[in-house]
């Protein structure tokens, strides 16, 4: 008996399919979520490492609990000025990338 061949997909693939295509508004908004949610890990992962609470962490950046809380389930509605501070509360670098059409941004 003959098996039919199964067809794989990449990820890409996969996205261009059922989120939409690179440059679509869709995609676009997948893409930034996605971040932001990779960014909210980050922080609590960060936290999790110096041993602080949700609420020692706020108190640093002077902020309250539930915001610190609510960065690290997604940190979509920080402002960048946040996101700086709590970083420099968990003593942590921070390094930013620019790159357009495919070229990284230096400083000289």
């Amino acid at each position: 008996m003959a098996t039919k061949g199964l067809r794989t997909y990449s990820l890409a693939e996969m996205k261009d399919k059922y989120i939409g295509n690179v440059g679509t508004k869709e995609r676009d908004e997948y893409e930034y979520e996605l971040q932001m949610e990779v960014l909210g890990r980050m922080i609590k992962a960060a936290r999790q490492e110096r041993n602080l609470t949700q609420e020692e962490l706020g108190q640093l950046v002077g902020v309250q609990k539930a915001q610190i809380s609510k960065l690290e389930s997604s940190a979509n509605s920080a402002t960048i000025d946040t996101i700086i501070k709590v970083f420099k509360a968990l003593k942590a670098e921070i390094n930013f990338n620019v790159k357009l059409e495919n070229n990284f941004v230096k400083l000289a």
